[in-house]
C-alpha cells in the first residue's frame, strides 16, 4: 500500500506527518491527524487508522474507546512525501462531537457543500450507496430498502436474480431505454445485497484492480 521508509519523516522536527482522513465511500473529508513512522506501521499492520496523539504522547488507535474506528482502504503520499491521504471506512461518527466529520460547522450542523458535479455517475452512485447505508439503520417500517435488508439474502437475493433476468430480456427484445431502466433496478438491488452481506463497494473495486493487473 505504501512503504513508510519512503516518506520524509525528517521534514518535521517531531517526526510527525499530517494525515488527512477521507471517507472512501462518500468522499467526505473526516478529520486531520498526525502520524509518526510507528503509527503508520501500526496502521498498516492492523488495517485500522492509528495516530500519534500529541496530547497523550503515545500511539492512539482511532476508536479505541468509542468503537468508532477507521478501516483503511488506501494510503498515498503527496508529491513531497511529507503528507498522507488515507481513504477509510468509518464505523460510526468520526468527530468527538458525534458528527460525521470534524469539518462540519458546529453552528449550522450542515455538511460542507459537495463540490462534485450532481450529474457525475460516480457521485450518483456514492449518494445511492450512502442512502442505502442510512436506510439500513432506519427504524422506518415503510422503507423498501429496509424491508429488503431485514428480509436478508432470501429477499434481496431473489430481487437480484429477478432483475438480472429482466436486464437480459430487455436487451434481447425491449430496446435500449428499457435495458437502461432494468439495469438501474439491478444495480440498486445489487448494492442492497452488498450492504446486507457487509461487503463494501471498495472491496469489489479492489478485486477489479487485481484482475486488471493479472
Amino acid at each position: 500500500m505504501i512503504d513508510p521508509a519512503t516518506l520524509n519523516w525528517q521534514k518535521s522536527p517531531d517526526g510527525l506527518l499530517p494525515a488527512i482522513i477521507q471517507d472512501s465511500r462518500s468522499g467526505t473529508v473526516l478529520m486531520l491527524g498526525y502520524m509518526n513512522q510507528a503509527a503508520l506501521e501500526s496502521t498498516l499492520e492492523s488495517g485500522f487508522v492509528t495516530f500519534w496523539s500529541r496530547s497523550k504522547r503515545r500511539l492512539w488507535k482511532k476508536g479505541e474507546a468509542s468503537g468508532n474506528t477507521l478501516k483503511i482502504q488506501s494510503i498515498c503520499a503527496d508529491c513531497d512525501n511529507d503528507a498522507l491521504l488515507i481513504r477509510a471506512i468509518p464505523a460510526g461518527p468520526t468527530c468527538h462531537t458525534g458528527k460525521e466529520s470534524c469539518f462540519m460547522s458546529l453552528q449550522s450542523r450542515r455538511r460542507v457543500p459537495d463540490l462534485r458535479p450532481a450529474d457525475n455517475a460516480y457521485a450518483i452512485l456514492d449518494d445511492l450507496i450512502e442512502t442505502i447505508r442510512q436506510r439500513s439503520t432506519s427504524k422506518s417500517k415503510t422503507s423498501y430498502t429496509k424491508q429488503l435488508l431485514d428480509g436478508g439474502i432470501a429477499a434481496y437475493g431473489a430481487k437480484v436474480l429477478e432483475e438480472a433476468e429482466e436486464v437480459v430480456r430487455a436487451a434481447r427484445s425491449e430496446g435500449k431505454q428499457r435495458t437502461i431502466e432494468e439495469s438501474a433496478d439491478l444495480l440498486y438491488h445489487l448494492l442492497v445485497l452488498l450492504r446486507g452481506e457487509g461487503i463494501e463497494i471498495d472491496d469489489v473495486a479492489e478485486e477489479l484492480r487485481k484482475r486488471q493487473r493479472a
